[in-house]
């Protein structure tokens, strides 16, 4: 009877087991698989990422429009991706904004926790390759081959909601990664900023500027360049430069230094319903001219603000997506031309426009001594104007701002990154060493009126020496 009755309990047991389905080991089969995949994933891509050091003149925000102002010299962090396994790495520009030395930190076989006495990473110093401010990039150089380069991904495949994971340093806390979404795939910074970015709530932070944003293929989708912040850290509104711009830009850094494309003086934006509204357009009036760049190309096709863009190459605007529309515009060269369909009050108008170089002035890729280029009294890293330089000027000799530096007794706003100085109080300057020397000889409170040459135009800068 007893084994009936035990019998009988075994079977019941086997029943209910049955009926409640898998083990648990079997249901969180499923968890396993994915942790797997993703451990593999960061394992792979962890061994392309680097930590930036720059010594030099920290920025003072990693807010991208203000990556000309410095706080004083010291050590920041940033992070790269090998994006050429000849030992190139791309990074932020604002990462290595007045660096006096660049090291990179190689990563090390970390799987697991750090053990005592484990793998110490190796540290190289880089060469400084090439620099595009407009966006945010720059090239480095190491003399370490083999490290392996993430693949781009194709940006038109990127949509909203794909999983992505961001790889950096944040903080300087060394081989962080975090995961997170694409939250818009194509997102403008600032309403007159052409450039386009990969929105994501990956934990993005201070530290990760320069670190990739890649897929669940461990495919690069993005450089991390900046973050919407209240606090500072991470609130979920983290941008991306897209894969396309890396591709574009990369090959330019590479071989010139420096973004070598065409422009034709135009710049257009969205028609937004209550621009519609103000102007009395039509809500589906696509593009429309904000600006026409005095002596540019399109000035001399008559092109006017507020011409109404139709078509683009014979592809209409609605066919175009933003992240398109700016990729076409900003992968000029010089020479090659570009149709646009114009609508106006007194008809269509087609127009062909060829473009020109775009002038690079403030693009050298160059590392700053500052010992021999701070200008303390006007609170500037300054470099002299060279030959190639001084080409493409009104006037051919003067001192380059490169990096403003954060000084209680200079006037905000006086001198901004990129500015030429000309003249101080009418005495020509020529390298940091005069300008220092003529501004110094000015006494307290006295003038202090600077030539300056700004976007191609020559103005003067007055202001009280404290």
């Amino acid at each position: 009877m007893t084994t009936l009755l035990a019998c009988s309990m075994a079977l019941m047991l086997a029943s209910i087991s049955e009926a409640a389905g898998p083990s648990r080991s079997d249901r969180t089969d499923p968890l396993r698989q994915a942790s797997g995949s993703i451990e593999a994933l960061v394992g792979r891509v962890a061994q392309s990422v680097v930590q930036v050091v720059v010594t030099g003149y920290r920025p003072a925000t990693f807010d991208p429009s203000r990556t000309d102002v410095a706080l004083g010299r010291g050590r920041s962090f940033g992070s790269g991706v090998v994006i050429d396994s000849e030992g190139l790495i791309l990074t932020n520009a604002h990462v290595v904004a007045g660096a006096e030395r660049i090291d990179v930190l190689l990563p090390a076989a970390e799987r697991g926790p750090a053990m005592i006495g484990g793998v110490t990473p190796t540290m190289v110093e880089a060469r400084l390759v090439g620099v595009a401010t407009d966006l945010d990039l720059a090239l480095l150089s190491i003399g370490v081959k083999g490290l392996p380069a993430l693949p781009l991904a194709d940006y038109d495949k990127v949509r909203q909601g794909e999983l992505v994971f961001a790889f950096g340093s944040p903080d300087g806390l060394r081989n962080s990664v975090t995961m997170g979404m694409v939250s818009a795939v194509a997102r403008q910074a600032e309403p007159e900023s052409p450039i386009v970015y990969i929105q994501t709530d990956a934990a993005i932070n201070p530290g990760n500027s320069g670190g990739p944003l890649v897929n669940v293929d461990g495919q690069l989708i993005g450089i991390n360049t900046f973050i919407r912040s209240a606090s500072g850290g991470s609130e979920g509104l983290g941008f991306a430069l897209p894969s396309a711009l890396v591709a574009l830009a990369f090959p330019h850094l590479r071989d010139f230094g420096h973004m070598h494309r065409g422009t034709i003086g135009l710049a257009v934006q969205t028609v937004t319903p209550l621009l519609a509204s103000g102007l009395a357009l039509p809500a589906a009036a696509g593009l429309i001219v904000s600006d026409v760049a005095p002596g540019s190309p399109a000035a001399a096709a008559g092109f006017v603000p507020g011409d109404i863009v139709e078509k683009i190459d014979g592809t209409p605007v609605e066919s175009l997506t933003l992240a398109r529309l700016y990729l076409r515009l900003f992968s000029l060269r010089a020479g090659e031309t570009i149709r646009f369909k114009l609508k106006r009050p007194d008809g269509p108008f087609t127009v062909d426009v060829t473009a020109v170089d775009v002038p690079h002035a403030c693009e050298r890729a160059t590392l700053v001594d500052a010992s021999a280029t701070l200008v303390e009294s006007l609170g500037i890293l300054g470099l002299p104007v060279d030959a190639g330089l001084g080409a493409q000027l009104r006037i051919s000799s003067g001192v380059v701002v490169a990096v403003r530096v954060d000084r209680p007794h200079v006037p905000d706003g006086v001198l901004a990154q990129g500015d030429v100085i000309h003249a101080v109080n009418g005495v020509a300057v020529a390298t940091p060493e005069a300008l220092r020397s003529a501004v110094d000889r000015i006494e307290q409170r006295g003038a202090v009126v600077l030539q300056v040459e700004r976007d191609g135009q020559l103005t003067y800068v007055a202001f009280e020496r404290e």
